[in-house]
């Protein structure tokens, strides 16, 4: 026994854990006897030693009897800890990884990288708390779950706030929900076990903590909200007519047609629909000029009022896409497209009148599955199942998931669909389009409705419409044969 070491058992400490030291030196620390034991052993002390041997073991102020550990509660403060930071690491990484490989800007690359490095943060802090909750044999293990429980509720506050401007179901949101009140727990914990009190510099630790979360904060709004505003956004459409040209075997004048829609602007943009359409115009001259008389019957259907013309009717001549859904220009990036009309010789037209309309969405708003996109729907076909209509057999529906370039947009509302419809009758068709947050159904469809909740939808995604037209006259064109 003279070469045993003299063991000293410090008293329990608010966690119930006692420090064990020889010479001054802590060597170790038990939560039992049985822990108390594990460290005797490793000093070489044998199994059987007997704990209240005064010349081994020195028990201060508290004796052998007093272990006032609960393991059952460390144990569950140790899991819910490590399970809420666990948790937060992967909610970051989910919601990070898309905009880091994939966003379209450099600042939304950025937000995204940051979400990926804060989950590792989180994951290197669940570790921390297995020694902060346990033995605490790292300094600073208490410090660095501070900090994840700090990122945590910050994020979970920005998650919460973005959530709350729309309040649409997500499947998402009973986990920030739940990861907010964890967070306010694991705050609480740990700042009434005074963990600041290991910092060297608590303050300059909380100061460079507020301005993490300033900047994360800054960078969201910035990279969600301003960058996708600031940058100019155009899509120039041009339509011009050529020489025309007489048919040698048919009685049929050809004239040459060419539209071009250009990106002028400085962003990507996604073409919703296209469409074009030209019409011949026939006027009925007036010889006592009463074109005029008639100016709001004519600004009511969206037609010209002139003095010399009393009536004139239109039909259309040829009509169809330019592309169709789901093409995109790069800025700079144009596409031609050269078309040939044909009318009869003995035409009563007037004049011929070209119209080209474009639908374009900014790309660093969203992003569309395009290959849903791409796909028509024919309505009058069963096969189609939910886009089958009996009823209305006139229609062909384009429909694409989109989703925002900032993933926490994505994560704090329900998913959203880009719609577009064509529509009409052999004479005359139209189309509309809607970003809607419901998946669309023929049989439900009213027009009103439908575009109903697009205003505020094309403002988040930036959806413009644009459209050209040009006229020439017939006689022109037959003079010049």
């Amino acid at each position: 026994m003279e070469k045993t070491p003299r063991v000293i058992v410090e008293p329990p400490d608010s966690r119930g854990l006692r420090a064990v030291s020889v010479g001054g030196t802590v060597v170790g620390s038990a939560w039992s006897p049985s822990g108390l034991r594990k460290v005797l052993r490793q000093l070489g002390c044998p199994e059987s030693i007997d704990l209240e041997d005064r010349r081994v073991i020195v028990w201060r102020e508290a004796g052998s009897e007093i272990w006032p550990d609960r393991p059952w509660r460390r144990r569950t403060a140790t899991a819910l800890m490590m399970a809420g930071l666990i948790l937060s690491m992967v909610l970051f990484t989910v919601v990070g990884t898309p905009d880091a490989m994939g966003a379209l800007t450099f600042a939304q690359r950025m937000t995204g990288f940051l979400f990926i490095l804060s989950g590792a943060v989180q994951g290197l802090a669940a570790l921390a708390a297995l020694d902060h909750e346990g033995k605490r044999r790292f300094k600073y293990s208490g410090a660095v779950v501070l900090v994840g429980a700090l990122i945590a509720l910050i994020t979970e506050s920005i998650f919460l706030f973005t959530w709350l401007q729309e309040r649409e179901p997500t499947l998402y949101f009973p986990v920030y929900l739940l990861l907010f009140a964890w967070s306010l727990w694991a705050l609480w914990r740990l700042l009434r076990g005074q963990v600041w009190k290991a910092i060297p510099h608590p303050k300059r630790f909380a100061t460079g903590v507020a301005l993490s979360g300033l900047l994360a904060s800054v960078n969201f709004a910035y990279s969600a909200v301003y960058q996708p505003t600031s940058a100019p956004f155009y899509v120039t459409l041009t339509a011009k007519f050529g020489t025309p040209h007489t048919d040698p075997t048919r009685p049929f004048i050809h004239v040459p047609l060419t539209f071009r829609v250009e990106n002028t602007g400085k962003v990507p943009a996604y073409i919703l629909i296209d469409k074009y359409l030209v019409y011949g115009r026939s006027a009925e001259y007036s010889k006592e000029d009463e074109g005029l008389r008639d100016w709001k019957k004519a600004l009511e259907s969206g037609d010209d009022a002139e003095l010399h013309v009393t009536e004139s009717d239109r039909k259309t001549v040829s009509a169809g896409q330019f592309t169709g859904p789901g093409y995109w220009l790069h800025p700079g990036e144009g596409h031609v497209k050269e078309k040939v009309i044909q009318i009869p010789r003995s035409n009563e037209y007037d004049l011929l009148e070209a119209t080209l309309a474009v639908v374009a969405m900014r790309m660093d708003r969203g992003k569309i599955d395009l290959r849903q996109l791409q796909q028509a729907h024919p309505s009058w076909q069963k096969k189609e199942g939910r886009f089958h209509c009996a009823k209305c057999s006139y229609m062909v529906i384009h429909e694409g998931k989109i989703r925002h370039n900032n993933n926490i947009i994505n994560v704090t509302r329900k998913p959203r669909y880009v719609t577009v419809l064509w529509y009409g009758t052999r004479e005359e068709f139209g189309y509309a389009h809607a970003i809607s947050s419901f998946k669309f159904h023929p049989r439900k469809f009213d027009l009103k409705e439908f575009t109903r909740e697009n205003t505020t939808e094309q403002d988040r995604y930036g959806v413009e419409s644009r459209s050209t037209s040009i006229r020439v006259s017939v006689a022109a064109l037959m003079a010049s044969l």
